[in-house]
């Protein structure tokens, strides 16, 4: 593989900091071309000090100014951005050869497409492109002739175990099955899920992850979002997509073939793995990531998600199925439901049980029109939010 130059659209979160750790890793392989973050000015400045790119943009144009004024007597020929437009011009512009999109939600969406028009070799870290776009975001993926990579640790290992050939996929595939850890909450009593605080649903038990994507794996709506998201990648009947609860995550997700035999991905938990292989891809890269050591691994457990008692503590994870069966912009409803719900438990304007009450009544009361542009995608996500914020506002007066 030959030197890449890349662009990393959200570098100050989780996901860009392990990509800018596995980058580090090989110096003559990789080169920073943007790094973009929203505030954290102290964060992308040391990126900056260390990675040296060419640009460098705060969506937040106080934390611009704030990282151009700290930039400038360094003498560094890094030009500072500001502003969500310009992430269209980094993920787009022609010096480009890749694009780590890890924007958190439905704000890095216009970015992803136009990375894709681009035909840029595009890591997916942003599920949301997929849940809110769909085909959109797909038939921009082929017209540009882009090599869309999934970075999500599941979507990954299925990729891993799948055939080379996608026109193979349906006639090969039985079914595939994504895992999940079952979060902080897997064995606790649903009837006590309302006394749940933000600090408690962001202490996942396996991985370090931000706080939207650690509620959601509370709720198990990260699953949601996933089952979405592998219908669309994978273009497999939502049927023939399944969840095991597997607490160890050691299984990041397996392939069941028409002849029973199930291919299948295990590593450490480490978001650098996925990460590394997507930069790598079709090479396999070091990651940083330590071994698997079978020796001492835990037992590992798979738990059917399909019990009354997990329906009762996930209820959430049942609208993936849903939304794929209803018209057209439903998933881009439930996701901004799903961003104004915990974005208002974390702020405790809701229990934790809400959540999926929002993601509810949401769905049955704004009912999406035609979805086929970027602007028709804006409108739905915006008036999705506006219905989520009524909702929320009813259920915070008791």
């Amino acid at each position: 593989m030959g030197f890449q130059t890349l662009t990393i659209l959200g570098s100050t979160g989780s996901i860009g900091k392990n990509t800018l750790d596995v980058v580090s890793r090989h110096p003559t392989k990789f080169k920073i071309f943007a790094l973009t973050g929203n505030t954290q000015v102290d964060l992308l400045f040391e990126q900056c000090i260390r990675f040296k790119p060419r640009y460098a943009l705060m969506v937040d144009p106080i934390a611009a100014q704030k990282l151009e004024q700290r930039l400038k007597p360094i003498g560094l020929k890094i030009e500072v951005l500001s502003g969500s437009k310009d992430l269209d011009l980094l993920a787009s512009h022609s010096d480009v050869d890749t694009v780590m999109a890890s924007i958190v939600g439905a704000a890095g969406l216009s970015s992803c497409l136009a990375a894709a028009r681009a035909g840029k070799r595009l890591l997916l870290a942003n599920k949301e492109a997929l849940v809110v776009g769909g085909h959109l975001f797909l038939s921009q993926v082929k017209s540009g002739n882009a090599k869309l990579l999934p970075i999500d640790s599941e979507h990954s290992a299925i990729f891993q175990s799948l055939p080379e050939d996608p026109s193979t996929w349906e006639e090969r595939i039985e079914k595939i099955i994504l895992t999940a850890s079952g979060g902080p909450f897997k064995a606790r009593d649903p009837n006590t899920l309302h006394q749940v605080t933000p600090e408690e649903a962001c202490r996942h038990p396996n991985w370090v992850m931000g706080q939207k994507i650690s509620v959601d794996s509370a709720t198990m709506m990260n699953k949601c979002l996933e089952v979405i998201e592998a219908h669309y990648l994978f273009g497999l009947d939502p049927q023939k997509i399944e969840v095991l609860i597997h607490p160890q995550s050691i299984v990041h997700s397996m392939v069941q073939y028409k002849d029973t035999s199930v291919v299948a991905q295990l590593g450490t938990p480490d978001m650098r793995v996925p990460i590394a292989y997507g930069l790598g891809w079709p090479e396999r890269i070091e990651s940083g990531a330590g071994q698997l050591n079978f020796q001492n691994t835990l037992p590992m457990t798979f738990e059917d998600f399909d019990s009354n008692q997990h329906r009762d503590r996930f209820p959430g994870l049942l609208l993936a199925w849903e939304v794929l069966r209803a018209q057209p912009g439903s998933t881009g409803v439930l996701n901004a439901a799903n961003e104004i719900a915990v974005e208002s438990f974390l702020s405790r304007k809701i229990k934790f049980t809400q959540i999926h009450e929002v993601n509810l009544r949401t769905l049955e009361q704004y009912a999406p029109g035609p979805v086929e542009s970027l602007d028709d995608l804006l409108i739905l996500d915006a008036h999705s939010r506006q219905a989520a914020r009524r909702v929320v506002e009813v259920l915070a007066k008791g």
